[in-house]
């Protein structure tokens, strides 16, 4: 008898135009560490807070025991990691990560972009293909996407794809170096008739990426 997968739907590739998703590989450890290096500035005050340098995080070292953990946790069924590319060059990742199943199949969204390519709905499209993948072949029913109220961007970026928000998270998570408060956003497949990335191709008529 077969087993059943522990996460259907991965590994997978995504793609639309040129932006490109796939499961983070070993050797873009040098691309992903230059990249990360280039958008301190861009990416900090969003990120966890760490003792650990920016420069010490983002080596292509870190990048080899980060994508190791990843790798395990999507084999069992928790993550949903894929890098971004835009034209063959890294430039960021999207993560369904806590990945939960029997009567909730719930999962957290997460993302970055490359400040290089922001501006284009690189982002946008991105999520909307995870969104999709999830809802469709993973069997996913609800993403939550958790986001400081001062991230007006982010805000926008799952608005216009259909997420809603549902409350106030005081004091969530410690990013930047203090306890934040997070808005939290959700989306379920039946806010989306037609899918997350049409939805998103009818609210942003003419963008670059397209």
């Amino acid at each position: 008898m077969t087993e059943p997968l522990l996460h259907p739907g991965w590994p997978a590739q995504l793609t639309s135009g040129p932006v490109e998703l796939h499961p983070l590989r070993r050797r873009d450890a040098a691309e992903w560490s230059r990249v990360r290096l280039a958008n301190e500035s861009w990416l900090s005050p969003w990120e966890p807070t760490s003792p650990v340098p920016w420069s010490a995080r983002h080596a292509p070292a870190a990048y080899r025991a980060m994508r190791r953990a990843v790798a395990r946790r999507a084999r069992l069924g928790t993550s949903l990691p894929f890098a971004v590319r835009v034209d063959g060059r890294l430039a960021g990742q999207v993560t369904v990560d806590n990945i939960v199943r029997g009567a909730l199949r719930s999962g957290s969204l997460g993302y970055w972009i490359d400040r290089a390519v922001a501006g284009r709905g690189v982002a946008s499209l991105a999520v909307a293909l995870v969104c999709d993948h999830a809802f469709g072949p993973v069997g996913l029913h609800r993403l939550q996407a958790d986001i400081r109220p001062e991230n007006l961007p982010s805000q926008r970026l799952v608005e216009r794809l259909g997420f809603q928000r549902e409350g106030l998270l005081r004091r969530y998570l410690d990013i930047d170096g203090a306890w934040r408060d997070h808005l939290a956003y959700a989306l379920l497949p039946e806010d989306v008739p037609g899918g997350v990335l049409a939805r998103w191709q009818r609210m942003s008529p003419g963008r670059p990426v397209d």
